[in-house]
């Protein structure tokens, strides 16, 4: 088979994004793993590469069948916005933030004409995009609109660990209220469909318990037996494989050890918390429900350490290998899918 065409977009060009990138790139595991074609400003690609002293080339084009993939080299769709003289690194500034929507917005077209088997996205700024005036938040908001999907599901792989998650970023309170029968019976059905797009199907999903010790049959904490038991028991009576609810504090680990093949978490920090804490650096973000698959490092812009030759490419390439053994499952999964 072939190495899949993966996009990457080079994010907030005043962050981390084009050094961790031309890193990456440079690393042999990549190369023989996928082909990359870069989303971004050749001359911001250049100055990386410059600067981490790689001996890379930089060939700028204008579409994607004219990247010759060859080796040694970084193709780049290149857009001409982000001249590196004009902008400072790791401060906030519209014109980066403008910068990098164009790049998401171009590769996102790519991804639906089916020109590439994957997205995978450096970071952006919020306050950046926000300040070019662009009416979305992240990556996630902006992939809904781009593509129509509704509510994309999340969710992070480390070293074999994967972690779903009931909700995102909302109030720890508010993430209480939506664990509910008729939302987790709607999530779990949509994990399994996500496993099966990845190629997982057949394994096991636990759910994971709100409370601690899932609430002791409602000794401090009846969510358990309210909402979380009923829906997997129903679940379960549908036909999917699921079990739980299983003790926040020992699910992540059983696992991790190969007893279930995805967990899904009950709000943010509780899968968070259990993914960076078995490898930070590792922990890579898929969204899924879209019409492709989208991969991208979990850490932000860095603006503290950026274009300083100190940011850590390691993330960015393990997105880039799991994109490699992700894509061509997930890519014939979704033709089938009416």
């Amino acid at each position: 088979m072939s190495k899949p065409i993966i996009a990457v977009t080079l994010g907030d060009p005043a962050g981390v994004g084009p050094e961790i990138l031309v890193r990456a790139l440079a690393d042999p595991r990549v190369e023989e793993a996928v082909r990359c074609l870069v989303y971004g400003d050749a001359r911001v690609v250049e100055k990386a590469v410059r600067e981490a002293r790689l001996g890379l080339a930089v060939r700028a084009i204008h579409r994607g069948d004219e990247a010759r993939y060859a080796p040694g080299s970084i193709e780049v769709i290149d857009f001409a916005n982000a001249d590196p003289a004009a902008f400072v690194p790791g401060q906030v500034q519209a014109r980066c933030g403008q910068a990098a929507w164009d790049y998401i917005e171009a590769a996102v077209q790519a991804a639906l004409r089916g020109e590439v088997a994957a997205l995978d996205t450096a970071p952006i700024n919020k306050e950046s995009i926000q300040a070019a005036g662009v009416p979305y938040i992240g990556h996630t908001e902006m992939l809904a609109a781009l593509t129509g999907a509704h509510d994309p599901l999340t969710m992070f792989e480390t070293l074999g660990l994967r972690v779903f998650f009931l909700s995102r970023h909302v109030s720890l309170r508010d993430s209480c209220a939506l664990v509910t029968r008729a939302r987790l019976l709607d999530y779990i059905a949509r994990c399994h469909q996500a496993m099966d797009q990845l190629g997982l199907g057949g394994g096991e999903l636990a759910v994971a318990g709100l409370n601690p010790h899932c609430g002791e049959h409602g000794l401090f904490g009846d969510e358990e037996v309210r909402e979380v038991a009923p829906a997997v028991a129903e679940a379960r009576a549908r036909g999917w494989r699921v079990a739980g609810p299983i003790g926040p504090d020992s699910v992540f680990h059983q696992a991790k050890t190969g007893r279930y093949a995805a967990v899904l978490a009950l709000y943010h920090d509780q899968g968070h918390i259990a993914t960076k804490t078995l490898d930070f650096e590792r922990t890579i973000s898929l969204t899924l429900g879209l019409p492709f698959l989208r991969l991208s490092v979990d850490h932000g812009t860095a603006f503290d350490i950026a274009w300083q030759g100190t940011a850590s490419p390691v993330g960015m390439i393990e997105s880039l290998l799991v994109a490699a053994r992700y894509a061509p499952a997930y890519r014939q999964t979704q033709q089938m899918i009416p």
